[in-house]
Order: structure tokens, then C-alpha cells, then sequence
């Protein structure tokens, strides 16, 4: 490619026909003069007479600037010109391309997609042969042509992990097999992994090495900490810098389970740090509806941390030295307790030696003083393995000798003998009331109430430790709460009671806050490697490489060591994973992990920026060609006198408007000429484009003859088909799209699928047809059921299941038992009915909710069936004479149902409910 004031031609040597434009200008000068008309009688005597030398006149200067013009315009369109033409590729030999493709490229990858698809254009252009590998999927080599490989660039999709040591080891042995010399292109996502400088070293002994690396800072979500009552985020970026605000938010469904953002939180990256925090204090309600954390505007699965059971209701375990009496409800040492917990947590109540096997995330003990020597061991043991002991003073505890000469292993200080009252006719003073909570409190930001007072408590003896161990203090800088850690967990004591005996903090609501900041909001203790041993974890969920959370479908399940230690990979999938009642989130970073900048030997170039994409510019160069000529012949009637000038200047407005707007036929009835008022006051059908003339025209007409059906037939009156393209046009206009399968269309881009599954979400339905009489079903592996896999798999699709027989689809409008196209084998595949459908006695049919399928999938060639021409008839045989026409008509009924079933969802299941509505009438 040749590149002239940083436009490229493909073909150069045409430009050469430029030089003939002087020769042009000489030969179009002249021109005939226009004729004077003259009212003269005498005319008729010089009837006969010959003029031996004709005059001419010379054509007006912007006539012929305007035939230059178009000449230029035609010569530079063949010339092949290409604006932002790529540069630098000037080999001649194979070319192999190197895409890291993991979840930190996804944020760029459209760019990334723009960039590889100029350097396959630039490779066809050479001529050269081109293979393309993902490091994180590797492939056999396979050395084609840069045609082939342009049409797979749409399905080249980044990982939601990084390129792992045996990914790289299966990468290097491709590499030595092909035993080809050839230059390489790496378009790196910018960070360093294992065993990259070996691969680097062995694609610079096979060619010449050029990186494309686009990510400048890469940016990482750990998984969610839970601590003191707050939820705990960190953020990490790959490269230090400035100072830098990173939005942080917690997605989740609200009560009417609409998905929404439930709250937000700011990390700020201080100057040359690396991470950076963040803190979330949420009600309980509220944090167990989180579902993901995600930073705001990512598209990236290593900048989600999906959530499991640590954000899950609590397990507290209440424990009282005292038995409950009946009478005395109020006085009960776990009374305010029950009350304050209960809506957050889930509470047992029992003996110590009883409750400890069932492993609760916090016991209580309130006024517990002395415990048996075995049971005092099994619950030390437990705090040391991360559970949390929550203890209350109260007469008991005060009377007892625990923790008086040293301290106590399940008590976070040593106490005085006796306790202090306050407020008596025998005390020290007037009731206490509550200091405020210090900055590094966990109660730190509680408002407290004036009615909060203090009136006995028991008293923590001086000691070295103790100023650390306190966090909350009367108004005297006495201690109220103090805490100490203990292994993996901790041990608080309240100085005073849980009931109202001691003081009225129970009474107030920040009592529930300062539960809520400790037992309740305790975090769930992780699963340890000896309680993972033996497990099998199901994958219910996974994460793609840009975040995107999807079924899991038949996934094999994952032994319960390797999912907390292995990497994520092919294997092992990041996203949610279940295990009987516990649910597990395997995000794609975990805790202790950090981003680490690439960085390249010395010698190898790196193009840090992404070019703009290559446009061509021929053929808009050859329609202003066309537009000049039809200008040239306006003009040319108008200085001949052969037009009138009102009449010359509405040619030229036709002229231009009939070579600026010239549009191919199906895409002519794309939704940007109908309008969206049209659109959004009409119903009408659509079918995705594909790109294949043949199969788009069938579809069109196929939906017109369906149109034609419903308006014969129903209430519906349906304009005209219309054919949309997934990259451009809005689906929300429509409420059914028919999707026929070629084993050429591209796959579409990321944002075509987010279109599409907002579309599915919304309510519109999707009619996947194969068109290959359902092989797929009967057990063969055809090309067009391939292309569904790949096409339908980043859709959010529900489970499916072949159509049942009370499925509401059978009766829409129609009686149906088949469902016959122009093939009439196999079955069709919707919507998997809820689990818990039941049958009504009476009733042909199950109680199914209101829904509609989002999806039907079958092969039957239903647009070749409906198919008819401008005058109604059928354009493409189905089977033979009156058969053939029956089955037909069975197509169309088919396809009325489907319609009637989309704008109305399962209105007849509602017939479940008649007996109860007679019987409510007295009928």
C-alpha cells in the first residue's frame, strides 16, 4: 500500500490517470451555442442557405471544473484510497498474531478488535498468510488467509482469566510444530504473567516481534471483606500514579426483583499507591440483596467480586445462665436480645455443648460466669478458629471469681470483685451516661441517645493492655465494651447486662446498632481446606471476560480443594459455585493478589496507542463521481437553453437525492427510513439480517405472508416486515424477531449481545430457526446447529426444554400437536416450565405463571414455509399436494400462535383459576 498525505491506495498506478485531466480540459471547452429564438417574417428567404464556417463558444469555466472534478473523483475511488491506512506491516511472509485475550483487554476490546482487523486487511492486501492464537485458549496454528480470518474476528472474545504457565507451555509446543518462519504481531493486555519472557524469546527467533499494548493502567476488584460492621473494598491498579477516585457499586434486586444499584462507595488511590479502600455500612435487608460489587462503568470480569454467604444471614447461638420464666418476660436475660436480632439473624437457643457442633458464625453467653472444663476447651478452640464470643455481664458474673488474679482465656480483660453501682441510695454517683465512640471503634459513628444511661457495671482492673482492648467507655473513661482477638477470632465483653437491669441501652435502638456492628454483621467464616476435603462444588453461574454472569448450564462440577486454590481457567470457571445449603463465590482475584505491569526487552517495539480503524474511502469517492455527472447533465441542459431554470434546479435536487440515498432493497426497509414514530405505532414482525441476500429475502417474505395470516385471521394488523440489523438498529419496537441460522453470518459484537439480552429481559421473543429439518435434535451435528451453539451462547437464555404437550403454545389460537415448516421433523425447544408447576386436577394443563418464552428453537425452515410473493401466493414448495398445503396451513397456524402467545403471554392458564372464581360468584 502506498500512502500519499496519510491516505493509503491500494492501487496507486490509477492516480496516474490524473495527468490526462489537462487533455480533458481542452477537449470539453468547446460547446454548441445555445440558439436564439427570433420572431423575424423574413426568415423564409434564407431558407437553403449553408454557413461553410460554424462558430462555437467556449463552455462556461465551472462547467468544466465540475466534469473535472467527477473525472478526479471516478480515477481516485478506483485508485482504492484508505483513510487511517496501517503502517509498519511490510512483510511479505506468514504472520501470526498473538492475543493475550483475558479479562484485562475486555475493557478495550472493541479497540483491540478495530486495531487486529486493520493489521488482517493490511495482511490480505500483502498477500500473506495469517494464523491467530489466544493465549488463553491455545490452538493448533492454522496459516490462512487474512479473508478467513476477518470474518472470525467477531468471535475472538477475551477470557475471564490470564494466560496460565500451562497455557503458555501448550502455546510453545504449537509454536515448534508448525515449523514455519514468521513475523509476529502481540497485542498484549499490559500485564506480566508467568512465563511470557519465554515465550517473547522464542517468537523473536521465528521472526520479527511488534507488541500492541493498549491498556496503559489496568484497574482490579478484590473480593469483599466483611469487619465490624462494615463492608470492606479494596481496589488495585497495575500501574501507580496520580491520585485517582474509582466509584465503586453494589449491585443487587431491590423487593420487587428488579436488578438495580442498592449503593455506592468511593476509593481513592492516593499519589504512587497501588490500592486503595473503601467502606460500606448497609442495614442487614439491604447487604443480603447484593448480589456483585463492580466498578462503575466496567466491562471486565477482574472488576466485578460477586458475592456468596459471607453477606448471608448470621447463625447466633443464645446462651443464659438462667432458665425463662414465663411471668417474667422482660427480666429474661435474652429477651431484648431475641428481639434485636431475630429480623437479621438466625437464632439458637440451647445448651453450650449442644450448639457448638452446628457451628454457629457468634454465641452469646449473657451472664455466663463458669463453664465445664470440656466445654470451656471445645468453645476456646472454636474462637480460635475464627468464631466470634460474644459476652454480657450481669449479678452472676460479678459474684464469681472469673478473671480476677489473671486473666481469663474467654475474657478479654481481668475484673474487679464486686462490680459498681451508680444511682443508688448505696452508690458512687449519678448514672453514667455513654462517651463518644472513637475513631477506631467499630460503633465509631453510632449517634447516641441522651436517654442511654448507665446505673452498674461490672469493672475492668488496670492493665497494660487494657486502653487497646476498649471500644466504648462511660462518660467517666470507664470501660462499657472491650475486645480481644483470640487465634483466627475474638472475644467482647459487655460490662453490662442484656436486659434492662443494669442500664437502658438494651431499650434503645442503639443497642440493635452496636449487635449489628458485632454479632450480627459477624462476617461467615470461609470454608477451611480440611471442611473442603471430600466436597464437590456445582457451578451455578459463571462470569465471562467482561463481567457478565450466565448460567452455568452442564458444566461439571469442581472438588472443593481445587476450587480454593487453583487458578481460574478453563477448568475452573470464576463465578458461583453450590455445595448442599452453601454457596461459594470464585471470583477471578482473590484477596492477596496484585497487578503487575508488563514489561518488554529491550529491542522489541511497543505501539502503545491504538490507530483509528481503516476506512475506505472508493466508494464514497465514486458516488460523488456519479453525483457530479448528474450535475454535469443538469448543467449542461441549462447552458444549452434546453431547460428551464426552476426546472434545472429541481432536476439537480432529484438527481442528488436519487445518487445520495441509494439503498440496498432489504436493508432499504431497515427501521432508520420508517422512523421511529412508525415504528413505535405499528406492530410489526422483524427478522435479523444475515447477511446472505437469498435467506434474508426469504425471511422478508415469510414474514409477510405471517403478516398477511394475522391480518386474514385476527385482530392483529401487522405492517410491513422489516429486517434489522443487530449493530445498528433498536429491538424494543419489535415483539418477535425471526432469527434464520447460516453457518456464514458473523457473530455479533459485544454490544449487540447486551442489546439482545436486554431485548430477551424486556419480554421479546427470539425464533431460532436452523433450517436443517432438525438434525441437530436426531442426533447429527449440523453446520447451522454449530453456528446456534456459538451465536446463542453469550445470551442470557433460561433453561430450556422440548415443548410439552400443556404448553401454552398448543392452544394460543389454534389446537396444535405439530408445528411443522417447510420440514416437519424434530422438536421445539422453549422455555423450561418452573419446577414446582403442578397439575390441576380437572384441568388438561398445568398452573404455568405469566410469562412468555423468551427463546423457541427449532429447525423446521418456518420463513420458507410462510413465504409468498407481491400477490399472496407461495413462493417455495412444501411436501406434495394436499399434503404439502396442509402442512402449510399447520406452519401458519404455528406462527399465528407464536405471535398471539408473544403479545399475550399464558392469558389461557388462567382458566386454573375459573372453578375458584365461580365458586367466589356462587355460580
Amino acid at each position: 500500500m502506498t500512502t500519499l498525505a496519510g491516505i493509503g491506495f491500494t492501487t496507486p498506478w490509477l492516480l496516474l490517470g490524473l495527468l490526462a485531466l489537462p487533455i480533458l480540459w481542452l477537449l470539453l471547452r468547446a460547446v454548441p451555442p445555445a440558439p436564439v429564438r427570433r420572431v423575424f417574417p423574413a426568415v423564409t428567404l434564407l431558407l437553403g442557405l449553408n454557413d461553410d464556417d460554424s462558430l462555437s463558444d467556449r463552455t462556461p469555466w465551472w462547467l468544466l471544473l465540475l466534469r473535472l472534478l467527477a473525472v478526479a473523483a471516478a480515477i481516485i475511488g478506483l485508485s482504492g484510497p484508505v483513510l487511517n491506512p496501517t503502517q509498519g506491516n511490510t512483510g511479505n511472509g506468514p504472520l501470526l498474531l498473538v492475543l493475550d485475550a483475558s479479562w484485562a483487554g475486555a475493557d478495550h476490546w472493541t479497540q483491540t478488535s478495530d486495531q487486529i482487523t486493520a493489521q488482517l486487511n493490511e495482511a490480505g492486501r500483502a498477500g500473506r498468510t495469517v494464523a491467530v492464537i489466544r493465549l488463553t485458549t491455545p490452538e493448533p496454528l492454522q496459516f490462512l488467509s487474512a479473508d478467513v480470518w476477518r470474518k472470525r474476528v467477531a468471535g475472538l472474545l477475551p477470557q475471564p482469566w490470564q494466560p496460565s504457565p500451562d497455557q503458555i507451555t501448550a502455546t510453545l509446543d504449537y509454536i515448534v510444530a508448525s515449523e514455519v518462519e514468521f513475523d509476529t504481531l502481540w497485542f498484549s493486555d499490559g500485564l506480566d504473567y508467568s512465563n511470557r519472557d519465554q515465550l517473547t524469546a522464542t517468537l523473536r527467533d521465528r521472526g520479527e516481534l511488534k507488541i500492541y499494548q493498549t491498556a496503559i493502567n489496568t484497574l482490579g476488584l478484590l473480593p469483599a471483606k466483611f469487619a465490624d460492621g462494615a463492608i470492606e473494598l479494596q481496589v488495585i491498579r497495575s500501574t501507580p500514579g496520580s491520585a485517582e477516585q474509582v466509584t465503586v457499586l453494589a449491585q443487587g434486586r431491590d423487593p420487587g426483583g428488579t436488578k438495580r444499584v442498592l449503593a455506592s462507595a468511593t476509593a481513592e488511590f492516593s499519589p504512587d499507591a497501588e490500592a486503595a479502600s473503601a467502606k460500606l455500612i448497609l442495614p442487614s435487608e439491604l447487604r443480603a440483596r447484593i448480589t456483585r460489587f463492580e466498578l462503575k462503568g466496567a466491562r471486565s470480569a477482574g472488576m466485578v467480586a460477586l458475592t456468596d454467604d459471607s453477606l448471608r444471614r448470621r447463625e447466633v447461638a443464645l446462651i443464659s445462665s438462667q432458665t425463662d420464666n414465663e411471668g417474667l418476660v422482660l427480666l429474661s436475660p435474652l429477651h431484648y436480645l431475641r428481639q434485636a436480632l431475630a429480623p437479621t439473624a438466625e437464632l439458637y437457643e440451647g445448651a453450650l455443648g449442644d450448639l457448638l457442633p452446628a457451628n454457629p458464625d457468634v454465641i452469646i453467653l449473657a451472664d455466663v460466669a463458669q463453664l465445664a472444663s470440656d466445654e470451656e476447651q471445645k468453645l476456646t478452640d472454636w474462637v480460635e478458629q475464627g468464631g466470634m464470643l460474644l459476652r454480657f455481664a450481669g449479678p452472676r458474673l460479678a459474684a464469681s471469681d472469673i478473671s480476677r488474679s489473671e486473666e481469663h482465656p474467654l475474657m478479654p480483660v481481668r475484673l474487679r470483685s464486686g462490680g459498681r453501682s451508680l444511682g443508688g441510695a448505696m452508690s458512687w454517683g449519678e448514672p453514667k451516661t455513654l462517651a463518644p465512640f472513637v475513631e477506631d471503634s467499630p460503633f465509631y459513628g453510632l449517634a447516641i441517645p441522651d436517654e442511654v444511661t448507665v446505673s452498674a457495671q461490672v469493672m475492668a482492673q488496670p492493665d497494660p493492655n487494657l486502653a487497646v482492648r476498649v471500644i466504648a467507655e462511660l462518660g467517666d473513661g470507664t470501660p462499657l465494651v472491650t475486645r480481644k482477638t483470640l487465634g483466627q477470632g475474638q472475644i467482647v465483653l459487655f460490662h453490662v447486662t442484656a436486659n434492662a437491669e443494669w442500664t437502658t441501652l438494651p431499650l434503645s435502638g442503639l443497642f440493635v446498632d452496636m449487635l449489628e456492628r458485632l454479632a450480627v454483621s459477624t462476617a461467615a467464616k470461609p470454608p477451611s481446606l480440611a471442611e473442603m476435603e471430600g466436597t464437590t462444588w456445582t457451578p451455578i453461574g459463571i462470569l465471562d471476560g467482561f463481567g457478565r454472569l450466565s448460567d452455568a448450564g452442564t458444566l461439571s462440577g469442581v472438588d472443593g480443594p481445587k476450587l480454593m486454590t487453583e487458578l481460574v481457567g478453563p477448568d475452573l470457571r470464576p463465578g458461583l459455585y453450590d455445595s448442599g445449603s452453601r454457596k461459594l463465590a470464585r471470583n477471578v482475584l482473590r484477596p492477596d493478589d496484585v497487578l503487575r505491569p508488563s514489561a518488554w526487552p529491550a529491542g522489541v517495539p511497543v505501539i502503545g496507542t491504538v490507530a483509528a480503524p481503516e476506512r475506505a474511502l472508493g466508494g464514497i469517492l465514486l458516488s460523488l463521481a456519479l453525483v457530479l455527472l448528474a450535475l454535469d447533465v443538469a448543467a449542461s441542459l441549462l447552458v444549452s437553453g434546453l431547460l428551464h431554470r426552476s426546472r434545472s434546479a429541481a432536476m439537480i435536487l432529484v438527481l442528488v437525492l436519487a445518487g445520495g440515498l441509494g439503498l440496498p432493497a432489504y436493508q432499504a426497509q431497515a427501521q432508520q427510513d420508517q422512523g421511529l414514530l412508525g415504528l413505535s405505532s405499528e406492530l410489526a414482525l422483524a427478522h435479523v439480517l444475515t447477511g446472505v441476500d437469498q435467506v434474508d429475502g426469504i425471511a422478508h417474505d415469510g414474514l409477510r405472508g405471517l403478516s398477511s395470516t394475522l391480518r386474514f385471521r385476527t385482530s392483529i394488523e401487522p405492517s410491513e416486515p422489516v429486517g434489522v440489523n443487530l449493530e445498528r438498529d433498536e429491538l424494543a419496537y419489535y415483539p418477535l424477531l425471526y432469527w434464520p441460522i447460516t453457518t456464514d453470518q458473523p457473530i455479533p459484537s459485544v454490544e449487540a449481545y447486551a442489546k439482545l439480552n436486554a431485548y430477551l429481559r424486556a419480554g421479546g421473543m427470539v425464533l431460532f430457526d436452523t433450517r436443517d429439518a432438525n438434525l441437530a435434535g436426531s442426533g447429527a451435528n449440523s453446520p447451522n446447529a454449530r453456528k446456534l451453539q456459538q451465536l446463542a451462547r453469550p445470551l442470557d437464555i433460561p433453561p430450556l426444554e422440548p415443548l410439552p404437550a400443556d404448553h401454552v403454545l398448543t392452544r394460543a389460537f389454534y389446537l396444535l400437536q405439530d408445528f411443522p415448516g417447510r420440514h416437519q421433523r424434530g422438536e421445539l425447544w422453549v422455555e423450561a416450565a418452573p419446577a414446582d408447576a403442578e397439575q390441576i386436577e380437572g384441568m388438561p394443563f398445568r398452573n404455568l405463571n405469566d410469562g412468555v418464552t423468551p427463546v423457541v428453537i427449532g429447525g423446521n425452515d418456518w420463513g420458507a414455509a410462510w413465504a409468498v410473493d407481491g400477490n399472496g401466493r407461495p413462493l417455495l414448495p412444501v411436501g406434495r399436494g394436499f399434503a404439502g398445503e396442509r402442512q402449510r396451513e399447520l406452519a401458519y397456524r404455528f406462527g399465528v400462535n407464536l405471535v398471539m402467545h408473544v403479545l399475550t403471554g399464558n392469558y389461557k392458564s388462567d382458566q386454573v383459576h375459573v372453578p375458584a372464581l365461580l365458586d367466589r360468584l356462587g355460580q
